[in-house]
């Protein structure tokens, strides 16, 4: 089952309420996407910390419902 990128945003909204998210179906088939999001949240962090709280934010759904998601994140 595939997810809409309205859910995926939702959830990393809710992880990170500041944040400028900004993600594109790559495929056209609701399971390739990648995400540019942007977060006062990520100061100081590297960018494995910050993909981590990212991937943190799809509460296990990466790998499941989301098969691919090529994040870019930047400091707000």
């Amino acid at each position: 089952m595939a997810m809409d990128l309205k859910e995926i945003e939702i959830l990393i909204k809710e992880a990170l309420p500041d944040a400028i998210v900004e993600i594109q179906d790559l495929a056209g088939d609701g399971n390739h996407y990648s995400a540019t999001i942007t977060s006062a949240a990520f100061t100081g962090k590297n960018k494995i910390e910050q993909h981590k709280m990212v991937y943190s934010s799809l509460k296990g759904k990466m790998g499941n419902e989301l098969h691919a998601l090529a994040i870019k994140t930047k400091e707000q």
